[in-house]
């Protein structure tokens, strides 16, 4: 996998100048055993905040911790210069979610099982905004 991606980060940066490539997290641990039960991770790049993975157990959801998490992801990947972003989600999991925080469909590919589809979504990023209650 290092090989690929080294290989494709030299081949980016030969065609346009950047080696902006960066991984970007958000985890949550568990207060008592400080152990990762949850989180974003992605990667900025060439303007972009690609999220990769966003878990949280169902205990923690419905909490507003998901909208917290995404919105310190997306502040960072601003700060570093990103003007949008991309994911993909399942019919399943969460695209709901991520309409309500401002994320617009681009399309649909079907996939296993029948009758579900991954769906593709974007984001115009802008200059984070303040949480009262949450420091930054």
């Amino acid at each position: 996998m290092a090989v690929i991606s080294d290989a494709l980060d030299r081949f980016n940066m030969e065609n346009t100048g950047v080696a902006d490539r960066k991984p970007l997290a958000v985890m949550v641990r568990d207060p008592e055993t400080c152990q990762v039960v949850g989180g974003l991770s992605g990667r900025t790049s060439l303007g972009l905040f690609f999220v990769d993975l966003f878990y949280l157990p169902p205990q923690l959801r419905g909490s507003g911790l998901g909208r917290e998490i995404l919105r310190q992801a997306e502040g960072e990947a601003h700060t570093r210069g990103c003007r949008m972003a991309v994911l993909y989600t399942i019919t399943f999991q969460a695209p709901g979610f991520y309409r309500k925080q401002g994320w617009k469909g681009l399309g649909d590919v079907p996939c296993d099982p029948p009758g579900t589809s991954r769906v593709f979504m974007t984001k115009e990023l802008t200059a984070p905004t303040c949480n009262p209650g949450r420091p930054r």
